[in-house]
């Protein structure tokens, strides 16, 4: 059995989702334009922009949150996106949002001035940051006073029947996934609640609460299901590198497998964990 290889977030995940960044956005669209990205569309609400507030988006990604933010902001107020990945931040860019800004940075390094924005949102990009501590106490360092963060991070721990069924086929035909080897601090921290909030008081901030939200993703049938999975960070990364006729079978395995229990539409069930909090 091939062995997983072991490196660091900061040297794994930029260049995973640099690469992808196309299907990872489209893939977030899908779920976002439905109102099935309940965890993103939550922390949103909760943020509660207005017109003339200026707002950081942690690890933006594509941008997909930053364009619904910066319509909220309308008239006066401006987005600034940052992320590690400098794929995600091209394209970001390339939407032209007007009063949007996207800076290739590291949330536990901000290069931005101490008390700069009026509110802060991260949309499942926490996990991925090693010393989670500290990119908390970076959002609280640049937030005004009375400043508020909201996040959503997904919990790991819970896995639906269906995931389970399709993971069972990545993991017999797909290469396996690299190991962020720095990573199981943060993760432990965002599975539970209670800590996550302590987290954020320890990082400065002067309240904060976590709620458990409960998301469903609806699919057209096994095909749909399975060509989104294709183009989602996890999943593609261990296809990088096979080629055209192995990618080919590893869709026609996955596709059968999930029509043999699910032949028509499919739901799919996660969990995740969103953080309010306030400077």
């Amino acid at each position: 059995m091939a062995q997983r290889e072991r490196v660091k977030s900061k040297e794994l995940y930029p260049s995973i989702f640099g690469r992808n960044a196309l299907a990872y956005q489209r893939r977030l669209e899908d779920l976002m334009s439905r109102g099935e990205s309940v965890g993103r569309a939550r922390a949103m609400e909760l943020l509660d922009a207005q017109p003339g507030m200026r707002v950081l988006d942690l690890a933006c990604g594509p941008g997909n949150l930053s364009r619904r933010l910066a319509q909220k902001v309308l008239p006066g107020g401006e987005i600034v996106g940052v992320d590690l990945a400098s794929g995600m931040i091209e394209l970001a860019r390339s939407a032209g949002i007007s009063n949007a800004r996207f800076e290739v940075m590291d949330i536990e390094r901000l290069d931005l001035p101490d008390e700069s924005f009026d509110a802060a949102i991260c949309g499942h990009g926490f996990q991925f940051a090693p010393d989670l501590p500290r990119a908390m106490r970076e959002a609280r360092r640049v937030l005004r006073p009375d400043g508020r963060l909201a996040a959503s991070v997904p919990q790991s721990g819970f896995v639906d029947s269906v995931s389970a069924l399709m993971d069972s086929v990545v993991d017999r035909l797909l290469p396996p996934a690299s190991v962020a080897v720095d990573q199981l601090p943060t993760k432990a921290t965002l599975q539970d609640p209670a800590v996550f909030r302590q987290t954020a008081l320890d990082a400065g901030f002067a309240s904060a609460h976590v709620e458990v939200i409960e998301e469903t993703a609806h699919w057209e049938s096994a095909d749909h299901l399975v060509s989104m999975l294709m183009g989602w960070w996890a999943c593609a990364s261990r296809l990088e590198g096979l080629d055209p006729l192995a990618r080919q079978a590893f869709m026609d395995e996955a596709i059968a497998t999930l029509r043999h229990d699910h032949p028509g539409a499919i739901e799919t069930k996660a969990r995740s964990h969103v953080l309010f909090a306030q400077a």
